[in-house]
């Protein structure tokens, strides 16, 4: 698996976020998966805290683009970080760093680690 096919995973994880379903965007998540999110202080453990989540994140119609994408592979783990933006359908925006972490489950890539926060400045 290459990086470009790395950075493609984000689209498949903001093709998610266009449907509006928490669970769309959940299945993309390990079962054990850690979700540190942009807009809550609550650290998510599985895939129901995770969709609890993404109720609230996708009532504001995010859609998110990369400003800058950093992959790294090893092995069956692979690592993009970096920068998006998010726009909401109420025209406001957010810029965040994150980081992504996929493991390989012999099937397709699902994300292991996701921690993203906003800029500080």
């Amino acid at each position: 698996m290459d990086g470009n096919n790395i950075s493609s995973l984000f689209e498949v994880w903001n093709n998610a976020l266009q449907t509006g379903d928490p669970n769309k965007v959940a299945e993309l998540y390990e079962p054990n998966a850690i979700l540190l999110p942009t807009v809550s202080n609550k650290v998510r453990h599985n895939h129901e805290e995770i969709a609890d989540y993404f109720v609230h994140f996708l009532a504001k119609g995010p859609e998110g683009k990369v400003d800058e994408s950093n992959v790294r592979t090893f092995g069956d783990i692979a690592i993009n970080s970096g920068v998006y933006t998010f726009t909401f359908k109420d025209g406001s925006s957010v810029q965040a760093r994150f980081s992504y972490v996929y493991r390989w489950n012999g099937q397709d890539w699902r994300i292991i680690e996701h921690h993203s926060s906003a800029m500080p400045e």
